[in-house]
């Protein structure tokens, strides 16, 4: 039975260029992931966008000299270009500046103040008398409360990721003037009262059967809930940027980015709907009949400073509008560290996707950045491992294999797949493991251990070097054509099967397979730029197609006789000397 997946991704602020870190912790797995089920057949929708009013970007937009719509223009269209070229395939991505997403904020927004889930309060806030404003939780860091890490955000701290007021940091100093001599007032604000839904979420997340989320993810989750001391959460700001509210006499203050980025999953989905021409309903198949059986299981793709925002708050809006469906899974990653640092744009510790995309093949980047995925634990990267895990294991492994074999088959068989003769136990046995992987591989990719994935691949692909070592068809063609026949068979068959277990983290190397095997059409469909007008103005969305595709996750049989083309290399061998410039001297 075909199932329908909903998949959001992580907003990633509109400020400055995205690093590796990004890739790895939220937007390469969700891919994997959609690519994994697109080729099972079900109806997968994955969307996320340029998150366009955090403080973030006006801090950006103040240090550049320019608008805020400009800073996020700038950024969200760098953004496409990586996607472009990683293969990252969003069925929509957008931004948080259209007005279709100003307008379902609003229904959101008017539906929990009809509720009773929203009230005002005056509270206090920090000021800045030398730049004579309030100042928004970014605009501020200090001291955490909690963990007493020295450089934690006004809303968050990275080190220990719990949420407070800027109101609680110790030693607060001002990023816009970098004053310490900070003062505290009165404004009013909205609040999200979150107290009434604590006990909704607790019988959500015992209720309901989460025995495939991510330990430390539910762990969390469970713990802050059952301390049953949610509170009132602030939604709005005293700023001039972002989404409006929709109440008369706040004309001066806008929502939280907290607040409504998130419900940029269901604004875009609703985009997306109206941008392919489907029925105005049709977004709904993805976010209605929860427990009815029929609905989509949602999957939220992030970073593990979100879990919060996307286990707790999240649900929380969405039980408190009532009817949508709430999430089915929360795969959170811990961080990707650069020799015990972790990437971070705003600290000028990161490594730039778009910048290495043009030296290194974006296969070689899905390979690594899966390998050493941070699913359940911080990772670390360093260039010299990079170099090792291209060279020594997607060249070595996978790319010499299939180099060799087609190579092989191409210019002794007359670019034609061997007629096999008799198989024997070996190549039998061989056969099986890779023909197993469907159902191996493919529970990995389900349960969203997409390492894992990577790794039992990678066993089978050094199961059909080991065959090949023994048989050596190289040497055996000179006595025995017959068998050499039918070990390049048997290889062939292997590599046909594993381009399709490879296909989700390879897709490029994956499709230059599947037409040397003489194979037409595509594993997967195409992305497409275009550009959207609305009342707010101009925006470019990437929407990905891939109606048509003609990869499926079965093991095909490869008739002899098939034409073959001939290949060309997959992967290029790293230099050790480039690589070496990149980590700025001797490799740690």
């Amino acid at each position: 039975m075909k199932e329908k997946i909903f998949i959001g991704v992580a907003w990633p602020y509109a400020n400055n260029e995205l690093h590796i870190g990004h890739f790895a912790g939220a937007l390469l797995p969700p891919d994997i992931f959609a690519r994994y089920h697109r080729l099972k057949g079900n109806d997968v929708l994955m969307v996320s966008g340029a998150d366009s009013h955090g403080t973030p970007v006006t801090v950006t937009a103040e240090a550049e000299g320019l608008s805020p719509r400009d800073v996020v223009e700038k950024y969200h269209e760098r953004f496409i270009t990586s996607f472009e070229t990683m293969g990252i395939t969003f069925d929509l991505f957008t931004t948080t500046m259209t007005e279709n997403h100003f307008s379902v904020v609003h229904d959101m927004f008017k539906r929990h103040l009809e509720k009773g889930l929203i009230y005002t309060e005056v509270t206090k806030q920090i000021f800045d008398p030398k730049s004579r404003r309030f100042l928004p939780d970014r605009y501020v860091e200090g001291t955490c409360p909690h963990c007493g890490f020295g450089e934690a955000r006004g809303d968050q701290c990275d080190q220990c990721s719990k949420t407070y007021e800027a109101t609680d940091l110790i030693n607060p100093r001002s990023k816009v003037s970098g004053t310490t001599d900070l003062e505290v007032r009165e404004t009013e604000h909205f609040f999200l009262d979150l107290a009434k839904l604590n006990e909704p979420l607790i019988t959500w997340i015992n209720d309901d059967e989460k025995s495939h989320w991510r330990p430390h993810v539910l762990n969390f989750t469970r713990a802050q809930l059952e301390k049953r001391d949610l509170h009132g959460r602030a939604i709005t700001r005293d700023l001039e940027w972002g989404v409006t509210i929709p109440v008369a006499g706040y004309e001066g203050k806008r929502l939280y980015v907290w607040y409504e980025a998130v419900i940029g999953y269901l604004s875009a989905t609703r985009e997306w709907a109206r941008l392919r021409g489907e029925d105005s309903a049709d977004w709904e198949r993805f976010w209605k009949n929860p427990g009815s059986g029929e609905g989509a299981k949602s999957y939220y793709f992030i970073g593990k400073d979100n879990i919060t925002f996307h286990s707790m708050m999240w649900p929380a809006m969405l039980i408190g509008y009532g009817g949508l469906n709430l999430p089915h899974n929360v795969p959170a990653n811990e961080y990707l560290n650069s020799s015990g640092r972790k990437f971070s744009k705003s600290r000028g510790n990161a490594i730039f996707m778009n910048q290495v995309l043009e030296k290194y093949q974006s296969d070689a980047w899905r390979y690594v950045l899966t390998a050493i995925a941070p699913e359940t634990a911080d990772a670390d990267f360093t260039w010299d491992d990079f170099l090792g895990r291209v060279n020594g294991e997607l060249v070595a492994n996978w790319g010499n294999l299939v180099n060799r074999v087609l190579g092989f088959a191409y210019k002794r068989f007359a670019g034609k797949v061997p007629e096999p003769g008799e198989i024997d136990a070996s190549g039998q046995e061989l056969l099986a493991a890779v023909r197993g992987g469907f159902e191996k591989v493919g529970g990995l990719y389900e349960a969203v251990k997409l390492r894992s994935a990577l790794e039992e691949t990678r066993a089978l692909s050094a199961k059909v070097n080991q065959y090949l070592s023994e048989k050596a068809p190289w040497t055996l063609i000179k006595t025995d054509e017959k068998a050499a026949a039918t070990a390049i068979y048997v290889a062939l068959q292997c590599i046909e099967w594993l381009k399709v277990l490879w296909s989700p983290i390879l897709p490029v190397s994956s499709q230059a397979i599947h037409g040397y095997l003489g194979f037409e059409g595509q594993l997967a469909g195409h992305l497409e730029r275009k550009e959207v007008k609305d009342a707010h103005g101009k925006h470019l969305v990437m929407m990905y197609d891939h109606r048509g595709a003609s990869g499926t996750w079965k093991a095909i049989e490869l008739a002899p006789g098939q034409a073959l083309r001939e290949p060309a290399a997959l992967f290029k061998k790293l230099d050790e000397k480039e690589v070496l410039a990149e980590s700025g001297g001797d490799f740690k």
